[in-house]
């Protein structure tokens, strides 16, 4: 809670600083939200100040929940997350929030098993299996029977899972909550929950350095950052039962088959989509927008980065492990920006 509220104080220092630097040739705009798309939000904002030099964007990877909250009260310009709001938090916001959708993306299970070169393989039962601390070591049944011929050690997994407040924690558990009935009795899904087993990480940066020195663990981070540091992810088994690797074509074909371009509403869960090729753990993550930005050239600004980002953006998306929007989407979302004002 201290650390919470220390994160606060420095983003309103920072926001404050901002607004004060702020004139009508330069427009300071600061957000705050989840460390799942920070590596291609960063890239973003590189790229279109580039070629919109009026125009100074800031972002802090603090989390989702932290975003929800600050954007919510009205003390951040946006806010990103890789957790919808619920309508009830809709419903006690100060301010009217939009969701757009940025771009897919997947959440892959990391380990780090001396002696096993091949990608190991998971089911919907042994990943429940291991948060649920029912599944304890490496050559337990579960795992053992989805990778035959394997040499798995009987050694205890070490289990790590990512913080409070985290939007892969969302989507880890919004997967674990549908294939499994015991883990959605027992824990459900949140950006906070009572995990029954597991040590704790700051993020999917953090949980894949932690993982890849620790032997015999196991986590979970978003794609990319297993690609950046380089730690194996395993295949899971996907509703149409077939062991699915994360990609940009299984990520693309999970999105196909939920029909997401459909109606108004971007809060669109993605996890354990049907289709023989989706990757079952896949998910939007969105920037989250003020309805009102009385402020016209902040309004301007977000509204120029939105156009940006659902069109040259999506470009950004794949080398960095993301998925870009299904046109449709990308369409729909564009037109929805006419209501920001």
């Amino acid at each position: 809670m201290y650390a919470v509220k220390l994160l606060q104080l420095i983003f309103l220092s920072l926001l404050s600083l901002s607004l004060w630097a702020q004139d009508s040739e330069n427009v300071q705009v600061v957000g705050v939200g989840g460390s799942f798309p920070a590596p291609l939000y960063a890239r973003w904002i590189q790229e279109f100040e580039r070629i919109h030099s009026e125009f100074h964007f800031r972002y802090m990877p603090s989390g989702s929940s932290q975003g929800v909250e600050m954007v919510g009260s009205g003390q951040s310009d946006f806010a990103a997350t890789d957790a919808p709001m619920t309508d009830q938090q809709l419903a006690r916001t100060k301010v009217r929030v939009l969701h757009f959708p940025a771009v897919v993306g997947a959440v892959v299970p990391i380990y780090n098993l001396p002696g096993v070169k091949q990608v190991l393989r998971f089911t919907p039962k042994a990943l429940a299996g291991i948060y649920l601390g029912t599944i304890r070591e490496w050559n337990a049944p579960e795992i053992a029977q989805a990778n035959p011929g394997l040499p798995l050690p009987a050694t205890k997994i070490i289990v790590t899972h990512s913080a409070d407040g985290r939007g892969t924690t969302y989507v880890w558990t919004d997967y674990l909550s549908k294939v499994s009935g015991e883990w959605k009795t027992r824990v459900g899904r949140g950006t906070v929950v009572e995990w029954p087993v597991g040590g704790t990480a700051e993020g999917s940066g953090n949980m894949a350095k932690l993982v890849g020195q620790t032997p015999n663990s196991f986590g979970f981070v978003e794609l990319t950052y297993a690609l950046l540091n380089n730690v194996p992810f395993g295949e899971v088994r996907n509703a149409a039962g077939n062991f699915v690797r994360a990609d940009t074509a299984s990520v693309r074909d999970a999105e196909k088959s939920t029909g997401a371009e459909s109606g108004n509403d971007f809060r669109i869960s993605l996890t354990n989509a049907p289709g023989k090729n989706s990757y079952p753990i896949a998910s939007y993550t969105w920037l989250l927008i003020p309805e009102t930005i009385p402020d016209s050239g902040k309004r301007r600004a977000i509204k120029e980065f939105l156009q940006w980002m659902l069109t040259e953006g999506q470009g950004y998306a794949g080398p960095l492990g993301f998925c870009p929007l299904s046109p449709a989407l990308a369409q729909a979302a564009r037109t929805a920006i006419r209501t920001i004002h």
